[in-house]
Formats: structure tokens, sequence, C-alpha cells
């Protein structure tokens, strides 16, 4: 099975290339490598299109800022390959955990994968308390709901099987993603998986975006995609 990674990247300068090669050079099976630029104005833009575009990587270009959700959304379309992860262009996440994100889809067990950061002996950063309360209230929720028992609903670490993932209708344009898909994966009675990983989390000042805010967001997403869709 080869692998389709979807970056979806707004404003990072500073680690775009990073991620790019240690994509590249991550263990695992053959990939494509998507990025999608959600209409980054840091100067982003100009190293995808100067260093990275037909060279490294495929790049699509979004003509407006809408948000991860859009910029998956974009990504995920033209995935060719068998296997698609999303991979944050960040680094909080590392690619050489590939082999253990995927095994359980590679291994016929699985049709998607979740990276939960809260189980198995991998490395975490140690930063905010009240984001962790957050989280576990998120996936409390989402489980209560949808009646799984994820450790981590709000990971950025996903892996589906492409069928999968392209068959779904996404709506959500920002980090309403996460309790979206993973409402619309439970009620498709697909084969979930999660895989302990690694988390390198980045702070506010090293560019961290998301906020309480897209928290009371995702508790409205909970409840719309799984009562109302």
């Amino acid at each position: 099975m080869k692998l389709s990674i979807v970056i979806p990247c707004f404003n990072e300068l500073d680690s775009i290339e990073k991620v790019v090669q240690a994509v590249t050079e991550a263990p695992g099976p053959d990939r494509e490598i998507i990025i999608v630029d959600d209409f980054s104005t840091d100067g982003t833009r100009e190293i995808l299109q100067q260093k990275i575009d037909g060279k490294l990587a495929r790049v699509i270009y979004l003509d407006v800022n809408q948000g991860k959700g859009a910029a998956l959304r974009a990504g995920f379309t033209e995935a060719q390959n068998e296997i698609v992860i999303v991979q944050d262009a960040d680094l909080e996440y590392d690619p050489s955990e590939y082999p253990v994100l995927i095994e359980p889809i590679i291994s016929e067990k699985a049709d998607v994968v979740y990276g939960s950061r809260f189980m198995g002996h991998r490395p975490h950063r140690v930063l905010y308390f009240w984001h962790r309360v957050g989280n576990g209230v998120l996936t409390l929720l989402s489980n209560m709901f949808t009646n799984l028992n994820l450790t981590d609903m709000e990971t950025g670490y996903k892996a589906f099987r492409r069928e999968i993932i392209q068959a779904i209708d996404i709506e959500e344009n920002r980090f309403g993603f996460e309790p979206e898909i993973t409402a619309k994966i439970a009620k498709g009675n697909y084969r979930i998986y999660e895989v302990g990983i690694s988390y390198f989390g980045r702070t506010y000042m090293e560019g961290k975006k998301i906020g309480w805010k897209d928290g009371i967001w995702a508790i409205w997403c909970i409840v719309k995609y799984n009562l109302f869709r």
C-alpha cells in the first residue's frame, strides 16, 4: 500500500521546509506529498512556489484563507494512494512514526487509525494544563454521542483508507473537522484503531493557532454532527 500525505499549511514559514524533508525521509511505503496552502501571507507561499512545488510535493493554493478543514477537504480530493495521512505542517507530530500509525490498516485490521497523544510510552512535550482538560472534555463528550472509547478525539494525526475519507462530505472549514469526521466515521461503522504517538506541541509564541473559541465550536460540532446529520 502507498501513502498520500496531506499537509494543510497556513503561515508556517519556519517549519514548512523541515516538515517536507521529514515526510520525504520518513520510513514506510512510497508516498505522494500534497500540501494545501491556505493563503499564507508570511512568505510560506513563496517558499512553496520556489523550492517545493513540483519538486518535492504537489501544492494546492487556496485563493482565500478558510481553515484547516477546508484545506484538508481540498487535499483529500487530490489523494491517489491507498492510505491517506493527515500531517500538520508544524512538526508537532513526527513523520518517523508513519509505520506505527498505518500498521493496523496494513495488517487489514482497521479502516481508520487515530494517533493518540495520551496512550503509550512515547515522549510528550509538557505544555498547557487547561488544553489537556479541554481535550479530555471534548473527547469524553464525543464518545458519549458516538459510543466510541477514544482517548484523543482531537488528535491531528489520523490515517484513513482513501475510499473512506473521499466518500465523506466534510463540511467544517476550521478545527471543527476533528469532531465532524469522528461523528461521521462512527456512523459509518468502520473499524477504528488508536495507536500511541509522541507529541511535540508548540506554545502560542511558537505559532500554535487553536484557541478556546475553537473548543466552544467543537462542542457545537459534536452535537450537530451526531444528532442532526
